[in-house]
């Protein structure tokens, strides 16, 4: 049994599973036993309202009683001469309705209907109509109504023809044409008495016995239609009875001339009364018959529903003890087959569950944590536990991980050779570019003509930008150069140092509010990072408008704020970039425009440093820059006051010997770097980087700046502004600082360039045309944004 299913198809074995319990439980549980308890409460209920409607039986047979006694009594009050008749009969029959009653209430408890409790409530009512007959003489067709339809309104209170819970047997629509008929047969048995002893309105009570006789025999068919031929037999006999054929032939003589059974006189309603009180006794004993006839059918027909109650359970029982049996023997299959099904799906959950592992750790390599790329993961095998479809399965998962693990090996493989080549392409860039900054250099030092000069310190600055982005293509390859020529630098020269590496310095305003003191290892690193963020600054914002940067201290932290004043960037353009400032992502995998940003980001996550872009009040982009006090020389935080914007950078101007005896003026180069007031020497260069060579200070060379200390080593002779528009002495501030533009609307003017773009999009799509891309693309302006700078 454990090797057969192994062999069985794997949708057969679905099948088996879900089709046996289905088909078993839900058919045979839910419908037929459920089916079959319903028909047994069913059939329970109505064998107990069968039997509690023997008492309502009896009840009808004693308002019939008394009935009887109060015409009785009536007709005492009319033929009697001198005295009160004696009412003692007429009360006694008065009791036995009353004690009948509660005996009614007692058998259905909290289950009588209130219809039923409402026909009991009208029969106390016939207080009134019996203190009436007790007094005088009152007509029989007076007396008539008030009984007949108590009787009446008890047997509709039951309501059984309307019973659902008889309905599906009959009992219902027989137990009530049971009742009725007997009700009609009373009714008809009173109403010939009454006509006999003479009373006035002996007529009426002819014509009464008429109608309740024709009541009787209807009821007496419908009663047969419902009931078997032995109940059929049995409610015959109430008509064959001595006490019956008395009455019927008192009926009989009633017919042939009915006026004759009114009296004229007191004396002959005596007479006449005293003739049916020869017969009363038939009539009595004609009541005992019927109500033993119908309590007795009752009780067969409570016995018959009793019975069908007890059919429905034990059938319900039968079909579930089938179908505990069935699902016994449906789980002792399902153990087996289950068996064979879980072993091999346990087995290849495990291995897809070491699959998905490995693809979630492959997963978070999106991030860039400058982690070396692993080997590929070895996976084990699914083993192959059955010779079914999951077998098969098996064996296809095992080539889908061989070839899984060959293609991440091949990636792997890619994607590290793809680093070293950007390794290898940066560094021969850096290389080139300080080779040519040499050159330049040397240049530099020998040329006078200002107008050449500012050619060549537009080539240095160029250079630098080069070498940046070689900086820039090195840390996306994930190489980390950590090697330092130089120990503590102030975080204000790590900003002007970044200053020098970008174009458009003279239109920034630094403020240096603190002179903390960074660590060596994340200086060309931070300077590499202020450089991008400069950079965007001043090529996303007007020309003639300043970028302030910001040097200050957060309690034990240092910040760097640089702000501008351009057009900025959206809400939503501003979450997704500080998003992607926190998160890590590979560049291979989330390629982005904004190169300056990701290295950014990618350097603030290496230190973790907080970048964090915000909207400048009035149009711009400002970048926070926070340097944690791990990054920092202990207690190097201390406030100091502003200063001047690039004072130390632009104004660093010496005199030089020039040829014609003319004065030559020049920019600073953008690989110089101001020296610190409070260290011994120039700002370290990272290690992979080889350091420029700086010539010695010539005869006649000004100090790098005021300020500075004899040891400092003073920068070369590079005055710009030589071909510039000259001022008067105090203008050195405007040369370097343009005015503050006026103050426009960013988003209008955000608005309008995307409507203008949108308009070119919607005129090109309609037109059908589809623009050319220029074979010859225009040379990049000075301020344009350099490739990786863009916000």
């Amino acid at each position: 049994m454990r090797g057969h299913p192994d062999r069985w198809p794997f949708r057969h074995k679905l099948n088996l599973l879900v089709g046996v319990p289905l088909t078993v439980v839900a058919a045979l549980l839910a419908y037929l036993i459920a089916d079959q308890t319903a028909q047994s409460r069913e059939a329970a209920n109505a064998a107990r309202l069968v039997r509690e409607s023997v008492e309502v039986a009896k009840l009808v047979d004693r308002l019939a009683a008394e009935h009887q006694q109060a015409v009785l009594l009536s007709v005492r009050h009319e033929a009697a001469v001198g005295g009160e008749p004696s009412t003692s009969a007429y009360r006694t029959a008065q009791e036995q309705v009353d004690t009948q009653v509660g005996r009614v209430r007692e058998a259905f408890g909290e289950r009588l209907p209130e219809t039923e409790a409402q026909a009991l409530k009208n029969v106390e009512g016939l207080a009134g109509l019996r203190d009436t007959v007790e007094d005088g003489y009152l007509p029989a067709n007076n007396i008539d109504p008030a009984y007949t339809d108590a009787a009446s309104q008890l047997i509709d209170g039951l309501a059984l023809d309307r019973n659902p819970e008889l309905a599906t047997t009959f009992t219902g629509n027989l137990l009530d044409s049971l009742l009725r008929s007997a009700a009609a047969h009373s009714e008809f048995e009173t109403a010939v008495f009454s006509a006999s002893t003479g009373d006035s309105n002996a007529l009426i009570e002819v014509i009464g016995a008429i109608g309740a006789y024709d009541e009787f025999t209807h009821q007496s068919e419908r009663f047969t239609r419902f009931a078997t031929e032995a109940q059929a037999d049995t409610f015959a006999g109430i008509r064959y009875t001595p006490a019956q054929s008395v009455i019927s032939r008192q009926f009989a003589e009633l017919q042939i001339d009915p006026g004759a059974a009114q009296a004229g006189s007191p004396a002959e309603v005596a007479e006449s009364l005293d003739r049916a009180l020869d017969s009363y006794d038939s009539y009595r004993d004609q009541a005992k018959t019927r109500l033993s006839i119908t309590t007795s059918l009752i009780d067969q027909i409570a016995d018959r529903a009793e019975d069908a109650s007890d059919t429905a359970a034990w059938r319900a029982l039968l079909l579930l003890g089938a179908a505990l049996l069935g699902f016994a023997l449906w789980l002792v299959l399902a153990v087996l087959v289950r068996r064979s099904v879980v072993r091999p799906v346990v087995a290849l959950t495990g291995a897809a569950r070491q699959v998905a592992d490995v693809a979630r750790r492959e997963l978070a390599r999106v991030a860039d944590d400058d982690a070396e790329d692993e080997g590929p993961p070895r996976l084990r095998e699914m083993p192959v536990t059955a010779r079914d479809e999951i077998g098969e399965l098996a064996e296809s998962f095992n080539e889908v991980q061989t070839t899984a693990a060959a293609l991440l090996e091949r990636q792997v493989l890619s994607r590290r050779n793809v680093a070293e080549m950007f390794g290898n392409v940066g560094r021969r860039v850096s290389n080139l570019t300080s080779r040519q900054l040499t050159l330049i250099d040397a240049v530099e030092r020998g040329e006078t003509d200002p107008a050449l000069l500012e050619r060549l310190y537009s080539i240095d600055h160029i250079a630098v930008r080069l070498r940046r982005n070689a900086d820039s293509l090195m840390l996306l390859a994930g190489i980390h150069e950590a090697a330092l020529d130089a120990g503590p630098t102030s975080l204000t020269n790590v900003v002007r140092a970044a200053l020098g590496q970008i174009e458009g310095f003279q239109r920034v305003e630094l403020r240096a509010r603190s002179e903390a003191v960074l660590e060596p290892e994340v200086i060309g690193d931070l300077t590499l990072m202020v450089a991008e963020l400069l950079e965007n600054a001043v090529s996303f914002s007007p020309a003639d408008s300043p970028v302030e940067v910001t040097v200050a201290a957060d309690g034990d932290d240092a910040v760097v704020v640089v702000s501008d004043h351009g057009l900025g960037m959206s809400a939503e353009r501003l979450a997704e970039e500080n998003a992607r400032l926190i998160r890590r992502e590979r560049l291979d995998l989330v390629p982005t425009k904004v190169l300056g940003l990701f290295v950014v980001g990618t350097l603030a996550r290496r230190w973790k440093i907080a970048v964090t872009l915000s909207r400048t009040p009035g149009g711009g982009v400002t970048a926070e820059v926070t340097i944690p006090s791990a990054r920092l020389v202990t207690g190097s935080t201390t406030a100091t006051t502003s200063t001047p914007a690039l004072t130390a950078l632009a104004g660093t101007a010496k005199p030089a010997p020039e040829p014609s005896g003319a004065p030559a003026t020049g920019p600073v180069p953008a690989d110089a770097v101001p020296a610190d007031p409070d260290a011994s020497g120039p700002l370290p260069r990272r290690a992979r980087r080889p350091a420029a060579t700086v010539p010695a200070p010539r005869s006649g060379d000004a100090p790098a700046g005021p300020g500075a200390p004899s040891s400092a080593r003073p920068l070369r002779r590079r005055v710009r502004g030589a071909t510039l528009r000259k001022g008067g002495a105090g203008d050195d501030r405007a040369a370097v600082v343009p005015d503050r533009p006026r103050v426009v609307d960013a988003d209008a003017v955000r608005d309008e360039l995307d409507a203008f773009e949108a308009a070119v999009e919607r005129a090109h799509r309609e037109s059908g045309a589809v623009p050319v891309p220029a074979q010859n693309p225009p040379a990049q302006d000075q301020n344009d944004p350099p490739e990786g700078a863009e916000q």
